[in-house]
This record gives C-alpha cells, sequence and structure tokens, in this order.
C-alpha cells in the first residue's frame, strides 16, 4: 500500500512539473516560476520518497537487525533540504526582478493551468497526508504535506497572477514581491520537514507518541501489572519499537509472565498499530511496592494497597522501580 501511493505521487509530480514549467515558459512570471520550482523538489522527493518506501518495507537482515524503516527520515531530510534550497533560487530570482522587471504575457493561460495543478496537488495531498498517518509513514505524511503546501502557495500565486493581470502590469515589480513571499514560506516548510527528519534519526522522544501509549496502558491495566519504568517509544518507518521494564508478583512462573507479555502486545496493536515490537523486560516485585500492588489476595503481601502509582509521563521514563522510599 505505502509503495502504490508513493508511486502515485511520484508519477503525479513529474506531470504537475512539466504543467508549471510550461505555464512559466508562457508568462515569464517569477511568481509562476517559483511554483514551477516548488515542483522540482515534488519530483526529487516524490523519486527519493518511492526508493525509501520501498527499501524501508524490507524485513530486518544481519546487516540492519533493527530494519530499514530510518531510511524514510534521510529521505525526509534530503527533501527538507530540497525545500530550503527552492527557497533560497526564488529568493535570488525575486531580488532580481524586483531591481529588473521584465513584461509578462499570456497571463490568462498561466493562471489556468496553475489553478488546475493547485487543485490537483489540494486533492492528492489530503489523500497522502490522511493515508501516510493511518500507515504510520513519515515519507507518505511528508509527502502528502508538501503536496498541501504546495497547494497553498499555489493559492497565493493564483491571487498575485490574478492581481498583476486585473492591473494590466502596470506595477511590475508585484511579481518579485509576490515571488519573495512565497520564498518565506518555502523556507519555512524545508525547515520543519528537516527538523522533523533529524529527530526521528536522533531517536527524538515523541511526546504526543508517548503520552498516547501511556494512556493506553494506564487505561487497561492489569492488576498484576505492578508497576513500569524505563519506558522507550522508537518509531524505525511504520514499526513502531517499545521498551520498557514491567513489574509482575514476584512468584509469577515464566509461562504467567508470558501470558501477560502477550496481552500488553495485543493491547498495544489494538490501540495503537498492528505494526508494533515490544521488548519487555520482567521485573519481580519488591516488598517496599506492595503498597502500590493491586493484585487481589496476593498470598505473600507484607503491607496494604495504599494506592497505584498513576503512569504518566514524569515517573515511567525513569529507570528505576517505584515505590522504594515512597
Amino acid at each position: 500500500m505505502p509503495v502504490r501511493i508513493q508511486r502515485y505521487i511520484a508519477i503525479l509530480s513529474v506531470v504537475l512539473f512539466a504543467a508549471k514549467m510550461l505555464a512559466w515558459w508562457l508568462t515569464h512570471s517569477v511568481t509562476v516560476l517559483t511554483d514551477a520550482l516548488e515542483g522540482i523538489v515534488n519530483m526529487v522527493a516524490g523519486f527519493l520518497g518511492l526508493y525509501s518506501v520501498v527499501l524501508a518495507a524490507r524485513p530486518r537482515d544481519t546487516d540492519h537487525p533493527y530494519g530499514h524503516g530510518k531510511v524514510e527520515f534521510i529521505s525526509a531530510g534530503i527533501e527538507g533540504t530540497l525545500i530550503i534550497i527552492a527557497g533560497g533560487v526564488i529568493v535570488y530570482e525575486g531580488v532580481h526582478n524586483l531591481f529588473i522587471p521584465h513584461t509578462l504575457q499570456h497571463l490568462n493561460i498561466g493562471l489556468a493551468i496553475v489553478s488546475a495543478a493547485g487543485l490537483i496537488n489540494y486533492l492528492a495531498g489530503s489523500y497522502a497526508v490522511k493515508q501516510g498517518q493511518k500507515l504510520n509513514s513519515m515519507v507518505i505524511t511528508s509527502a502528502g504535506a508538501h503536496l498541501l503546501t504546495d497547494a497553498y502557495s499555489t493559492i497565493a500565486v493564483i491571487v498575485g497572477v490574478s492581481i498583476i493581470l486585473l492591473t494590466n502590469n502596470q506595477w511590475p515589480w508585484l511579481d518579485a514581491v509576490v515571488a519573495l513571499f512565497f520564498a518565506i514560506i518555502t523556507i519555512r516548510t524545508g525547515y520543519k520537514v528537516l527538523r522533523r527528519s533529524i529527530s526521528g534519526m536522533m531517536d527524538e522522544m515523541d511526546l504526543g507518541t508517548l503520552k498516547k501509549v501511556i494512556e493506553v496502558l494506564q487505561q487497561h491495566r492489569h492488576p498484576e501489572w505492578i508497576d513500569l519504568h524505563n519506558l522507550r517509544v522508537i518509531q524505525y518507518g511504520s514499526l513502531m519499537h517499545i521498551d520498557a521494564h514491567l513489574t509482575l508478583p514476584w512468584y509469577h512462573k515464566v509461562a504467567d509472565a508470558d501470558k501477560e507479555i502477550h496481552e500488553l502486545e495485543a493491547l498495544m496493536r489494538s490501540h495503537l498499530s498492528d505494526q508494533v515490537e515490544l521488548f519487555i523486560h520482567i521485573d519481580g516485585c519488591m516488598p517496599y511496592q506492595c503498597k502500590l500492588c493491586a493484585v487481589p489476595d496476593c498470598p505473600v503481601r507484607q503491607e496494604p494497597l495504599q494506592a497505584q502509582l498513576q503512569w504518566d509521563i514524569n515517573n515511567v521514563w525513569t529507570d528505576a522501580k517505584h515505590g522504594k522510599g515512597s
């Protein structure tokens, strides 16, 4: 599914790039050129994204024991860099045409072509973002967000060209001003994509995902799940890795612990993603944790239950059992 979606995005980027270049060739408008340059980035990113999605889908091997999913972050990083470069080119062209304006031509035809391309970008981008979030694919989500940004930029291009058209090109400098405005938007978009890519490569904690994992665990908590700590959530492409230390009653047999782990895994798959991998370290409970333990009729309880520890983002990531000294 991700490969097919990204393939369509790549093919579409070529068609729209050709259309926008035609519009620029007809109009000689630097504002339209900004849209065309965005099309170059879309095209390169589309095929680069296609390669990364294909590579990310490969199973793990001896050289890549965690799979190939991180290539999606590299792809997104290159895409962000290309977007920033495109913004720089737009700035150069905009400043040049601000001081040396030129006559625009065939604005009616160019406006029609750009409008059609913008509508297609919006529809394709909305679909890609929705599917990318559903499939946990950063490449498809980033590609969709880029297409949407391109579509929003096109709206401003349409407004700018329309104003120039209505004023009969009496203000030739307006074309350059509109282009410089788009350059700021383009560079800002590139920075966001690049920033997210670096965050993924550095395994930066995704607070939103971590909070969601904790919320699901807390809402569906078993009495036997006495404590949870050292929780880590890492995204490798569409695969989510969850590492944690789970405290169970010390007298549980291996089969009992295995049953709890499988139920925990099923819980994560049903509420988060069907592509979840759990690395759970089992700890046996300690006497000082009796006051946190909600196991009914515990045969070895040494202290009555005071209150379960409510898991939250501030206490589950620490690498220490809870209850001691409290």
